[in-house]
């Protein structure tokens, strides 16, 4: 085999041109840094290209049509109105009725009025002590349901009718009688001006009581109605000053007379509660 040749030598021998070789070697380093650096910014500009593409895409069009990137302090609010949120007025509670509004006149008073409605309970217990009902009546002749002048007051003023209950206590009896009026106004008229009493309505365990003998007597108002007591010993035996049963027992059942009247108040704002929320 021949030997390579590095270069030119001297005519005829084998001495490699050294400055050549030199020269060559440094050209070919050149091209090569040449080509690196140009691969480089190549790369990068590719690299440069693919980023702002990302960031054309992500502040593109959002799914609304928009267009580009904003400029710096530029609004960020949408180029067109968003649809609004649907709004509502609050609905009130319809506002709480007075019972008594119900029960303070005869045009909005319409539920049935009877002794069974108003004494429906056959026992009741009052502060502790059981009472038993033992009679009860309704007359629309308002006097004969009285004693004395308390008669001629109830009808001066309109009484429309009187209902009466007697309970019984340990030898205790009392009568309620509550008289109907067609308004508020005349049933305060007729408590503020009683006189005579209400006539004690004989039952099982007091035939006759409170009979031209002492006993104790309460006279209210509530609404359009006005509710007398009168109680004494069963056995019609006078009721003496130091005796604070039979007081006790009439309070006791003056208190159920109203409990009675103001449930019917009761009664009537709740369905007309329940009434303007169905409508």
């Amino acid at each position: 085999m021949r030997p390579m040749s590095f270069g030119q030598g001297e005519p005829g021998g084998g001495t490699p041109d050294w400055a050549a070789l030199a020269e060559d070697t440094a050209a070919r380093d050149r091209r090569r840094k040449l080509l690196m650096i140009g691969g480089g910014v190549l790369a990068a500009g590719g690299v440069a290209a693919i980023v702002a593409t990302a960031i054309v895409r992500s502040d593109g069009d959002g799914g609304s049509g928009g267009g580009g990137r904003k400029a710096a302090g530029a609004s960020t609010a949408p180029s067109t109105p968003g649809t609004p949120e649907p709004t509502f007025a609050p609905v009130a509670p319809p506002a709480p009725q007075d019972p008594r509004a119900f029960i303070s006149s005869a045009e909005k008073d319409k539920a049935p009025l009877t002794t069974g409605t108003l004494f429906p309970d056959a026992k009741t217990v009052l502060s502790g002590r059981t009472y038993e009902r033992t009679a009860t009546s309704a007359t629309t002749d308002c006097a004969s349901a009285t004693q004395g002048a308390l008669g001629s007051v109830l009808s001066s003023h309109g009484c429309r009718q009187v209902l009466r209950a007697t309970y019984l206590r340990d030898g205790v009896a009392v009568t309620v009688g509550v008289a109907v009026f067609d308004t508020k106004a005349a049933a305060d008229k007729a408590k503020a001006q009683s006189a005579g009493n209400i006539a004690a309505l004989p039952g099982d365990g007091a035939p006759a009581f409170c009979r031209a003998t002492a006993c104790r007597l309460t006279a209210n108002a509530e609404g359009r109605y006005a509710y007398f007591t009168v109680a004494g010993h069963a056995d019609n035996r006078p009721v003496s000053d130091s005796d604070t049963t039979a007081l006790g027992a009439g309070r006791d059942i003056s208190t159920y007379a109203f409990g009675r009247i103001l449930a019917r108040g009761r009664a009537a704002a709740a369905a007309a509660a329940a009434s303007s929320v169905t409508h």
